[in-house]
């Protein structure tokens, strides 16, 4: 029994020993041995790897969630025929006119519903034969025309194919100068592209672009090819519709022009809904207040907007409206620029009688006016 316990005792002390060392020299291979699971067999153990993590300042996501409802419109127009080109003597001095190649257009636009509707700008499409589609995914269909709104510079398409993005609509009056914007479109046919900026400037008007103008200013850059592409926020939801550019070359100088998107929700439910965009009209020619002209009409006013022309027998007329009055309010809103009672007057309901406050000399008054159907426009130079 001795003989035992001293085999033992030795056996102990040559373990406790070696231990020692090893915890001394290799410490790693103990925290090895010990580590639960260990096999005994040496692995190399890959770290974890962490899940990808958006740098500070990206704005892939916002990207991302818009860029597959923005698509490229090619559109094609039949050569115009001159009207004599089927005489003989017109051909021989002139030439075969008939083999001319047809013209080519290059735009963008953005599907806000999974029905296929797609929004661009009137100037992409207007004259067009026949408009394609190209999605992001690469896909490709005919488009339709369901109606244009040339005062404003809208158009609704609409695609007949399945499982398609759609962006999701966000609240451009929300917006303030020095938001962060994106400008997704498909500048110069390269393919679609994402430009970052900010809000430059909101109101935009007076720029001889459309009728009505509320123009979204931003220096995101803005090409030819870009016209009815999306302009989005920093979570990628539209806030407004690309349209034009201030260049002197033909290319961005960091100057680009937007329709909010609470314009075109307007149009959208109008020419959805009725085919055609209605507006309200009182048949009235105003201009803004100046020095000139407030000692002409003897106006005394300090806003509003001047009243210089009245047509016979118009609704304005009707209601009692004269040259030299100062309309400062309509529908309850106030109206200090002739922007501002454009877009007013033509959002009132024609046949639903809407009250307007003016001032006529020293004298406040308020009539009430029934708005008749404003006339289809001449086609706006662009």
């Amino acid at each position: 029994m001795r003989r035992y316990w001293l085999v033992f005792s030795q056996a102990v002390t040559v373990v406790l020993a070696v231990y020692f060392v090893v915890a001394t020299l290799k410490p790693d291979w103990i925290g090895r041995a010990l580590r639960p699971g260990a096999t005994g067999i040496s692995l190399i153990e890959a770290p974890a790897v962490p899940v990808a993590a958006v740098p500070s300042g990206s704005f892939r996501l916002a990207a991302k969630r818009a860029s597959a409802a923005v698509v490229s419109i090619n559109t094609t127009k039949a050569p115009e025929q001159h009207p004599q080109a089927n005489d003989p003597w017109f051909r021989f001095f002139f030439g075969d006119q008939a083999n001319s190649q047809p013209q080519a257009g290059l735009g963008s636009g953005v599907i806000i519903s999974p029905d296929g509707y797609i929004l661009t700008n009137n100037h992409v499409v207007d004259g067009a034969d026949e408009i394609e589609v190209v999605l992001n995914d690469s896909r490709r269909a005919r488009a339709k025309v369901i109606g244009t709104d040339p005062e404003s510079d809208l158009a609704i398409l609409k695609v007949a194919l399945d499982r398609l993005p759609v962006i999701t609509l966000g609240n451009s009056d929300s917006l303030q100068v020095g938001d962060q914007v994106l400008a997704i479109g498909n500048p110069f046919g390269v393919g679609q592209t994402v430009t970052s900026g900010i809000v430059s400037a909101l109101g935009r008007n007076q720029l001889g672009i459309n009728t009505f103008e509320n123009f979204i200013q931003t220096d995101a850059a803005i090409n030819p090819g870009n016209s009815g592409g999306a302009l989005v926020d920093a979570n990628g939801t539209l806030m407004g519709i690309n349209t034009a550019i201030y260049s002197r070359t033909g290319g961005s100088m960091g100057i680009g022009f937007a329709i909010p998107v609470s314009t075109a929700k307007q149009v959208l439910e109008s020419i959805v809904k009725d085919g055609v965009v209605t507006r309200g009209w009182i048949g009235v020619e105003p201009a803004e207040l100046s020095p000139e002209l407030m000692e002409t009409f003897g106006v005394k006013a300090k806003r509003g907007v001047l009243i210089t022309g009245v047509l016979q027998n118009g609704p304005a007329a009707q209601a009692g409206i004269r040259p030299g009055d100062v309309i400062v309010e309509v529908g309850g809103k106030q109206i200090s620029a002739v922007s501002e009672l454009l877009s007013q007057v033509a959002a009132l309901k024609p046949g639903t009688a809407a009250g307007v406050r003016l001032q006529r000399r020293d004298e406040n008054m308020e009539l009430k006016v029934t708005p008749g159907v404003r006339p289809k426009p001449r086609a706006v130079p662009r």
